[in-house]
């Protein structure tokens, strides 16, 4: 299903870059989906003055150069010459994935912002430098201080040296390409180093020079000086090697062949009516039609100026490689722009105004097309705040205890070092993920000291643990070095050591690596596993549970004549009870007794209340009452409704407690709950055994 949103939904770009390099950089990535922000100090983007402007904006608010290459992105104003400025940028580059900007060297620098500042805020950052000649992080220049625009670039570069009519009229190339085919080139860079902060959770510093750009694009020339030492000039339209390949006249205007392939030549001398031409051993290979361009190239212009554009568009297009040489008019005209949507439309900012014509971005991905292009902002249409988090601060440490609250079966991942060492941990971060391909993830906290162990090695083991299986658990859970000689275990597929005695295990190949935060998602291809018989080992709220014996156990006691379910229910610190008309306390009750407090949850939400159940916390004979008790341990969320109250454990009226099986638990629970370390009650109203389930 196609993406509305464009592929690189989900990024956002901070960009401080003016006028073409870095915005046509950035508008490349806006196009498909990401967020940009554009950062303009208070005076705007240069090339919001820029023109030309439209006749219907009078006020000259739009320069055509301005909403060609600022579409779909959002502008905040900042002086980061401000601390306060400062500030802001720094917060906003805490939640973004990427930052570029094309100011010379060392101007970020001097106002505190430069790369290892801003990584020591964001350490995922990819920060994005377009130069005219580079950055000292890559490589020193002479020319670094240097101010550059596209006509620098092509000129040192080489491109203007390679273009013109003859070696005395050298001519810059017409577009910006200077800049523009840098900042293409950064928005491959980009992505490469994103995908690189993804699979390590670091991003990098990354630099293009435009000199440096067009010394690429003149690939040509460079390694021509290297094979035969010439010193290649303007070439005209034609080609040094090729012919004919050029720019040839039609009667009503011109066009272009490039032919290369003998079989071309042979197909055009045929369409000229000339096939004797194409056998003839002057021009029947490439080497012998370079060596006689002077005398073939005429030939074909001859025949080419008795004919108009479109009937040589008939007679050639599809057999040779030709076009007519357009004008914009004729771009704007051409089905082939219509048919590939090339001529973008922009929302005007005002909605009744036409909209605005741009030139299309012209990659195209099957699954994820690009997003209709949205109106440019006006200057400082929004602010840092519209981008920054608007829930609470988060306390790791409580945020920690509520996904606690989601139950969790125990594993123990295992690894071989480099040197063939086993390795392996307790973690229960670990899900299934797809069937076929058969792939599962395990979460890996990058402070751990396997984590670099586990994400450089090709396999890894997934062992999950029995209820009998808490000392294995604990052993892995250790920093004992020599946990492999305390417990059985094998070699699996991969080299993987796989331990014995688990429900299940499972071999991996790496399959991906995916930065999130502090943790490194590692996910694995199954390429073979095994499972055993028993009950899984459970983790809840840093506790181990057995699943399957506390339910055996419950099942047992429901199943006694005379069995009360009830439940030791808190909020903020006090317990949940009943009060009597006598005013005599008790715990709250379930109105039927049954395995587990489904009624008990009922009765209390038909009062306003909402329990959620923690863990089993006491089964025990009441031989006073001559029954047996079931009792759980949860939160209650709500208002007491009348017949129930809630008391502060360090203000329970004891005496008022009739039920005295009731008041030991509850003073049990008031010791445990100072101490950390809670467990389930086995046994009667006087005496009985305390199983640990937590501080474990």
């Amino acid at each position: 299903m196609a993406d509305a949103k464009g592929i690189l939904s989900g990024l956002r770009v901070v960009d401080l870059s003016r006028m073409l390099s870095g915005p046509y950089c950035t508008m490349m990535l806006a196009d498909h989906g990401a967020e940009v922000i554009k950062i303009e100090d208070p005076g705007g983007d240069t090339s919001r003055s820029n023109g030309p402007f439209r006749d219907d904006d009078p006020d000259h608010l739009w320069a055509g150069y301005f909403v060609s290459l600022n579409r779909s992105k959002k502008s905040v104003v900042l002086d980061l010459k401000s601390e306060a400025g400062k500030a802001d940028l720094r917060a906003l580059v805490a939640t973004a994935d990427v930052l570029v900007e094309n100011y010379r060297p060392g101007v970020m620098e001097r106002l505190g912002l430069s790369y290892e500042t801003l990584a020591a805020i964001n350490p995922r950052l990819v920060y994005a430098a377009i130069r005219g000649f580079g950055d000292p992080r890559s490589g020193e220049s002479p020319y670094a201080d240097w101010p550059s625009y596209d006509v620098v670039a092509q000129a040192m570069g080489g491109l203007i040296s390679l273009t013109g009519p003859d070696a005395a009229m050298p001519t810059k190339v017409g577009p910006g390409i200077g800049d523009v085919f840098a900042g293409a080139l950064m928005s491959f860079g980009i992505l490469a180093a994103l995908r690189q902060a993804e699979a390590t959770g670091h991003g990098q510093f990354l630099d293009i020079a435009m000199y440096d750009a067009m010394i690429s694009l003149c690939e040509r020339a460079i390694y021509q000086h290297d094979f035969d030492g010439s010193v290649p000039g303007p070439e005209g339209n034609g080609h040094p090697l090729l012919a004919p390949f050029g720019v040839f006249p039609a009667n009503d205007g011109l066009v272009a062949l490039g032919i290369v392939d003998d079989l071309f030549w042979r197909n055009l001398a045929q369409v000229m009516d000339q096939g004797d031409l194409g056998a003839n051993p002057r021009f029947a290979t490439r080497a012998a039609r370079s060596a006689n361009a002077g005398v073939l190239n005429p030939i074909v212009a001859e025949w080419t100026a008795r004919h108009s554009k479109a009937d040589l568009t008939r007679l050639l297009g599809g057999k040779v490689p030709f076009g007519p040489v357009n004008t914009v008019a004729d771009i704007f005209a051409d089905p082939h722009v219509a048919a590939r949507d090339m001529i973008a439309t922009v929302p005007h900012a005002e909605p009744e105004l036409r909209p605005w014509k741009v030139a299309a971005n012209p990659l195209r991905f099957s699954a994820h097309p690009a997003p209709a292009p949205q109106t440019p902002a006006r200057l400082g249409n929004q602010t840092v705040h519209d981008f920054l988090p608007e829930s609470r601060p988060i306390d790791p440490r409580h945020l920690r205890d509520a996904f606690g609250s989601f139950a969790t079966g125990v594993t123990v991942l295992t690894v071989r070092q480099a040197d063939g060492t086993p390795r392996g941990f307790t973690a229960n971060s670990f899900s299934s993920v797809s069937l076929d391909p058969p792939l599962l993830l395990v979460c890996l906290a990058k402070s751990a000291q396997s984590c670099t162990t586990f994400t450089e090695a090709d396999h890894f083991g997934v062992n999950v643990l029995g209820s009998d299986q808490q000392s294995v658990s604990a052993l892995f859970a250790s920093r004992a070095s020599d946990k492999f000689d305390q417990c059985a275990w094998q070699s699996g597929a991969g080299g993987v050591p796989m331990l014995d005695g688990t429900l299940a295990r499972f071999a991996c190949r790496q399959e991906r690596l995916v930065d999130a935060g502090d943790h490194i998602v590692l996910i694995g291809r199954v390429i073979d596993f095994a499972t055993g018989d028993g009950a899984p080992l459970g983790y809840f709220r840093g506790r181990y549970f057995s699943v399957d014996a506390d339910a055996q156990l419950v099942e047992a006691v429901a199943a006694t004549s005379g069995a009360r379910v009830g439940a030791v229910l808190m909020q903020d610190g006090a317990v949940l009870m009943s009060v009597a008309a006598d005013g005599a306390l008790s715990l709250p009750l379930s109105p039927q007794p049954r395995p587990g407090i489904d009624r008990l949850r009922d009765a209390l939400a038909s009062q306003g209340l909402s329990a959620e159940v923690d863990f089993l916390y006491a089964v025990f004979q009441d031989r006073n009452a001559a029954t047996h008790g079931i009792y759980y341990h949860g939160q209650v969320h709500g208002t007491a409704p009348a017949g129930l109250r809630f008391y502060p454990l360090s203000d329970i009226p004891w005496g008022l407690m009739q039920n005295p099986a009731e008041r030991s638990m509850l003073q049990r629970y008031c010791e445990e709950t100072r101490s950390g370390a809670f467990g389930i009650y086995l046994g009667n109203e006087t005496e009985g055994k305390v199983r640990r389930v937590s501080g474990v």
